[in-house]
């Protein structure tokens, strides 16, 4: 592996609410000193910022010297009219949660479609094994749909408590794979043969369920993108039925490497990444 100089340094960060409880700086900080340089990742937590706000962070990060920025709920689409150019998949998307500083432009990507991908394709469970449920239709929820049409499902089921959010979905993926609105969960679930829950319920303090316990069975494969706590009350539940369950660990790793490769332009140890996230969750809470 090429060896960096010590002297240099790279100031990244995330923007969102909440976010106290992130791995994202342990990740990249130690991704960087696996590689003999420096990271600096700062967590900007700003709760109901409105698009002046927002304008105001994003030139602060401009300004300052930062190689990139992570942005993740509640401001994944409301960055985009505020950046200078898009990726063509995070346009395909219409979701951003990395940016990155490139002589003072500020330019949009997406890792979580790269990060689930990569977390999903190892679990070996969705191109020609059946529908797929999709339960939320926000930033993340549009990343994890196109990462299953990338990935060969052939039919999306998804629901959204705001309906104009899943319809508006299906529209973007028309012509990579068949896609529904549901009515409600129960009717998202009817035929899949797995299901991701790409919403915060379950994000503690929340202890919810994005889907009700008496819709879980064996044959069916879950997956969540909360991480905090990696354990949420739906994979407890999905793991007691005998459900192949998928925590939001892999998606948490190989998002934060995509990222961090884009900020620093440095292929990222994994294992490091892994490591600096399963002690995060370690010291937080206990043994899974």
């Amino acid at each position: 592996m090429a060896q960096f100089s010590a002297r240099e340094k790279f100031l990244t960060g995330l923007i969102g609410a909440p976010i106290a409880a992130s791995a994202a700086p342990a990740m990249h900080e130690q991704a960087a000193e696996a590689l003999g340089v420096r990271c600096h990742y700062q967590l900007i937590e700003f709760a109901g910022a409105d698009m002046a706000t927002l304008r105001a962070l994003l030139d602060g990060v401009r300004r300052l010297g930062f190689a990139g920025v992570n942005v993740t709920f509640p401001y994944k689409e409301a960055v985009i009219p505020l950046l200078d150019d898009l990726s063509a998949r995070a346009c395909d998307i219409g979701a951003v949660n990395t940016v990155v500083v490139r002589d003072g432009r500020l330019i949009g990507h997406n890792t979580d479609t790269t990060g689930f991908e990569r977390a999903i394709g190892e679990m070996g469970v969705v191109a020609g094994h059946g529908a797929v449920a999709l339960i939320g239709a926000g930033g993340v929820g549009k990343a994890i749909a196109f990462a299953l049409a990338n990935l060969g499902v052939a039919e999306l089921s998804i629901f959204d408590a705001d309906r104009a959010k899943a319809e508006a979905l299906a529209m973007q993926l028309r012509g990579r794979l068949r896609a529904r609105v549901a009515d409600d969960v129960a009717s998202a679930l009817q035929g899949a043969a797995g299901v991701v829950n790409a919403t915060p319920v379950g994000m503690l303090p929340d202890r919810g369920m994005a889907v009700p316990e008496v819709l879980l069975h064996r044959g069916l494969w879950v997956a969540d993108a909360v991480y905090t706590p990696l354990w949420t009350p739906l994979l407890t539940a999905a793991r007691a039925t005998g459900a192949k369950v998928m925590t939001g660990r892999e998606l948490a790793i190989y998002q934060a490497a995509d990222a961090f490769e884009l900020f620093t332009g440095l292929k990222p140890p994994i294992a490091a990444i892994g490591d600096a996230f399963d002690a995060v969750m370690a010291s937080r809470y206990g043994a899974a």
